[in-house]
């Protein structure tokens, strides 16, 4: 067979075959793909990220299989647009090129923003790790996810209580997982997990930026349970958000164990 005769139209479409079995498939696609993509926020923001995407489609029962390379081959026209609109755009692309009632898509990447110091003003980058995740239905309406996971610092009030100097603190990892009635931003939302720790986490920090990161830790001692319940209390009073999940996961650093809690709410 000739290099010309496997590259026409004559070579059979197995994928698209009949399949006996009768037998649909909710969700079919590809994993642990890594791909650049421009990414678009609610605010107009703009980073060039690399980016882990899952894709998928519905696969109705008398289809054989999917187009895996369709999916590679849609991503690449639309990485330049993957923000909260280009998201929806991108799924629905999906839909009708795989020739599918519904699509979904989720991604991770790394969020940078700029940081200044507290006291010396000194800028550094700090990283959101972040996921959006699309499930486009079959009569074309969507429900679009974020999640935002940001670093920082809580002290333990027991610590404090107890000793008569000094108190342990430690690195905990904060994450909010939201759906909205108007895309939000990212920065917005992790600048309002941050305000929920004993104090922020800082790239940069010269002495007298350390010494203030100290004391206001040390002046405002938070367990898990505290900062959960903080950040709970301030999604409840945004009317913009309609469902979320947010969980805290304290780094203890005296204890061989982490602490975590977590609260769902659909508003």
């Amino acid at each position: 067979m000739s290099i010309a005769s496997t590259q026409g139209r004559d070579l059979p479409d197995v994928q698209s075959a009949a399949d006996e079995r009768s037998v649909a498939i909710d969700r079919v696609g590809v994993s642990s793909v890594r791909h650049p993509a421009t990414i678009i926020d609610a605010d107009g923001t703009k980073q060039l990220v690399a980016a882990t995407f899952t894709m998928t489609v519905s696969l109705p029962p008398e289809v054989k299989g999917t187009h895996m390379s369709r999916f590679l081959q849609v991503l690449a026209e639309c990485q330049n647009d993957l923000g909260p609109k280009g998201l929806h755009n991108f799924a629905r692309e999906l839909t009708s090129r795989l020739n599918s009632e519904s699509a979904q898509v989720v991604m991770t990447f790394p969020w940078f923003v700029d940081k200044p110091a507290p006291v010396t003003g000194e800028v550094g980058l700090l990283e959101y790790m972040v996921t959006m995740n699309i499930d486009m239905a079959a009569d074309g309406t969507a429900t679009q996810l974020l999640k935002v996971a940001v670093p920082a610092t809580s002290l333990c009030p027991c610590s404090k209580e107890i000793s008569e100097y000094g108190a342990h603190n430690q690195r905990c990892e904060l994450t909010a997982e939201i759906e909205t009635k108007e895309p939000m931003g990212i920065g917005a939302l992790g600048s309002r997990l941050e305000a929920a720790a004993s104090c922020e986490v800082f790239p940069v920090l010269k002495r007298p930026d350390e010494k203030h990161v100290t004391e206001v830790a040390f002046e405002n001692p938070k367990f898990v349970e505290d900062i959960i319940r903080d950040i709970a209390l301030e999604l409840d009073r945004d009317e913009n958000i309609t469902r979320y999940k947010v969980t805290s996961e304290n780094f203890e650093s005296i204890h061989s164990h982490n602490a975590w809690a977590e609260i769902s709410r659909s508003k």
